[in-house]
């Protein structure tokens, strides 16, 4: 419930290759993947000849005025909206990253986290590498700066034997753009077509806005070349075992977006609603999520237990990214600058609230409480469509450390206490499980601890002291 503070998106990508409005679509494309990071965005485009790039701080909107996009010619770009993972939150991190090198000029964007990152930056300042950034995207550059490859894709496929984690990598040079999934297909990235042009996205969503088709994902440890030739698959890496990041569907994914080979976030959502039904029922008189992504299980949970739905809650689309809150004037400020209860809704009612997670707990204890005493609620029950969060994400969310993740540290019962709840139940693993085609496919570390790609860094996994 308190993923609107504590668990942030990943990233987006999105490229373009023949269009001569290639940077516009990467500009219009970067838009609708904004919900996967607002930190910061960019563009770097190509004419063919030279590369172009603009970045900076703050959403699309902000960081791209038509003047901006008019220094972005050529008919190729990549682009990138940023939440820190690695490297934290800074201009010089902001991507794509660029630079020279034997192949020419190079871009990269990246949306995921290497987990071999500290020791392979470490190698390469032993070889004199330079870094500009802290990010470990930059990582991946140098790597194919100095690998022994002849062509860009003999480098790119040399480093994903190197590579150890999640990626899903657009790398534009000035003639071709280069698309690689990493072999456990963690993050989503799909290919599409526009009137002629190729693009690549993380979401689909970014196809329907400019009216592209989808065509279909980029396979775990494929690196897919697109040229003025066309298209040129090869499998860079080895695939022995998918591990899709089951979170995409829960939280990150937008619900418009088909991932995973075409599955919609939509109906997966409102289908962990209705077997949460299924798995906690409790008598009440009215559903309400918590907005925007707890809606679709909302509705599946209020659909199977035959409850009305309704929206107990309001959300404030028009938060800026800062805002001035008073020191103690206003009680819960933080959530009530989000969220606020509509009391005719819940008022003198059992209210069940459903949504996607409890990450440190702060957040779903202040939500209780506005919906018990401004919405005048009779009862409120918590029901949250997945499993209890008891592990790090080391793939490319910036989830908080085990120590402060409530579920890590704390019985059900303890946390129901902590936020006031009449009753709390979450969805059970096995129940996740059900509601997925082929459930072996996925990664479920957050969950149960099992994370499907190793660590070589001892100091990776720790646990901190509970904050609650």
């Amino acid at each position: 419930m308190d993923k609107i503070f504590d668990i942030r998106e990943e990233c987006g990508v999105f490229g373009v290759y023949g269009h001569a409005e290639a940077a516009k679509l990467t500009y219009l494309g970067l838009y609708a993947l904004q919900h996967r990071g607002q930190e910061g965005a960019g563009i770097c485009s190509s004419d063919g000849h030279t590369m172009y790039i603009e970045k900076a701080m703050g959403h699309v909107s902000e960081v791209f005025s038509e003047e901006r996009l008019k220094r972005l010619p050529g008919h190729s770009a990549i682009g990138h909206n940023r939440y820190s993972t690695a490297g934290g939150s800074m201009l010089k991190n902001v991507q794509p990253i660029m630079a020279n090198c034997m192949l020419g000029s190079i871009s990269l964007a990246h949306n995921g986290n290497l987990t071999n990152a500290i020791s392979l930056r470490r190698q390469l300042q032993e070889q004199g590498a330079i870094f500009q950034s802290n990010s470990d995207s930059e990582v991946i550059l140098h790597l194919i700066a100095h690998a022994s490859g002849s062509t860009a894709q003999e480098k790119i496929a040399e480093v994903a034997q190197v590579i150890e984690g999640a990626y899903s990598l657009l790398i534009l040079l000035e003639n071709e753009l280069i698309a690689i999934r990493d072999p456990f297909g963690v993050r989503p990235l799909c290919l599409g077509q526009f009137n002629g042009a190729y693009v690549v996205a993380s979401e689909t969503c970014a196809f329907d806005l400019i009216g592209a088709a989808y065509v279909r994902d980029i396979e775990p440890g494929e690196m897919l070349t697109i040229n003025d030739n066309g298209l040129h698959s090869v499998k860079a890496v080895d695939s022995f075992k998918r591990a899709h990041c089951v979170f995409e569907f829960i939280y990150f994914a937008r619900p418009d977006s088909k991932i995973f080979g075409g599955l919609n976030v939509h109906s997966i959502r409102k289908k962990l609603g209705k077997r949460l039904a299924i798995e906690t029922h409790v008598n009440a008189d009215v559903v309400i999520p918590v907005p925007d992504s707890g809606v679709p299980s909302t509705l599946g949970y209020a659909e199977q237990s035959s409850l009305p739905f309704d929206f107990g809650l309001v959300r404030n689309h028009y938060v800026g990214r800062t805002f001035i809150e008073p020191k103690h004037s206003i009680r819960h400020f933080g959530v009530k600058i989000k969220l606020n209860p509509i009391k005719h809704v819940n008022e003198g009612k059992r209210v069940v609230i459903v949504d996607d997670s409890i990450v440190r707990g702060t957040t779903s204890k202040k939500i209780v409480k506005m919906v018990r005493e401004v919405g005048a609620a009779k009862e409120v029950h918590v029901r949250i469509s997945s499993p209890c969060t008891i592990g790090p994400c080391y793939y490319g969310i910036n989830t908080p450390t085990r120590g402060e993740l409530i579920a890590a540290t704390h019985q059900i019962e303890e946390i129901r206490k902590y936020i006031t709840a009449d009753t709390l139940a979450y969805l059970s693993i096995e129940g996740l499980r059900s509601v997925l085609p082929n459930p072996d496919d996925y990664c479920y570390a957050c969950f149960n601890k099992e994370y499907p790609i190793g660590f070589p860094q001892d100091n990776l996994i720790k646990s901190e002291p509970a904050l609650v």
